[in-house]
């Protein structure tokens, strides 16, 4: 009795067949894949099409120009106006003659406050007349090295003085002068378009405040100076 040819099939056949299938699924998956990748291709080439292009046939980056040249807020960090470059030879003089005034309240006075108000000067303008040195030196502006006249003649006076005479000098000579730069220092901060201006107004905002403070706290100065100074910072 023979046996039946076509009760099973083969192993052999069973594992050709299962290898067909998976090379089939294997070259459906690659075809799909391709398609997908023309389709990404075209969609970028669309995306990009009408871009302003480099000599190097790159699409430009169009966020980074200029920005070498200007700031976020769009000023141009060299570029300064004549009010900017006083501003900074103010401070700078500033800083020559309070300096010389704060360490002499530490030798011509006895009061406790005024040597207090001499110390913040002497810290304040410190740090300052370097800040000034740094910005002035970046935008190429010449700064002077000694106050101005009628500053020389400022410290002249406190140097001839001592005591209470000295004590009642320096409040008010100093109150008269910070109070005067306070005011200039809001406009220059208010139309300047440099950044390094702005970041200069603001500190010596800060520093003249804490001066004015200190000057005021020694209850020497008088309702004259603060007649002087509404006089000389009021809108002509």
């Amino acid at each position: 009795m023979y046996p039946n040819r076509h009760a099973s099939a083969p192993k052999s056949s069973t594992r050709t067949i299962a290898i067909v299938a998976v090379v089939c699924a294997v070259v459906a998956a690659v075809v799909v894949m391709a398609v997908r990748s023309g389709g990404d291709q075209a969609a970028a080439s669309q995306a990009t099409a009408g871009q302003p292009h480099s000599a190097g046939g790159h699409a430009a980056d169009t966020g980074a120009v200029g920005q070498s040249a200007t700031s976020d807020s769009g000023s141009d960090p060299l570029k300064f106006t004549d009010v900017d470059r006083t501003f900074l030879v103010k401070v700078r003089q500033a800083g020559l003659w309070e300096i010389p005034a704060g360490r002499l309240a530490q030798t011509h006075s006895t009061n406790d406050t005024v040597k207090r108000a001499g110390d913040h000067l002497i810290d304040g303008h410190s740090k300052l007349d370097q800040l000034v040195r740094e910005d002035a030196k970046i935008l190429g502006i010449e700064l002077p090295n000694e106050p101005t006249e009628e500053q020389q003649g400022f410290v002249k006076q406190l140097e001839n003085a001592k005591g209470e005479e000295f004590d009642k000098l320096f409040a008010n000579i100093l109150r008269s002068t910070h109070g005067k730069i306070f005011a200039t220092i809001g406009e220059v901060r208010a139309a300047t378009q440099n950044d390094l201006i702005r970041r200069h107004a603001r500190q010596a905002n800060q520093t003249v405040m804490d001066h004015m403070e200190v000057l005021e706290d020694s209850g020497l100065v008088e309702a004259s100076t603060f007649q002087e100074i509404e006089e000389a910072v009021a809108p002509k």
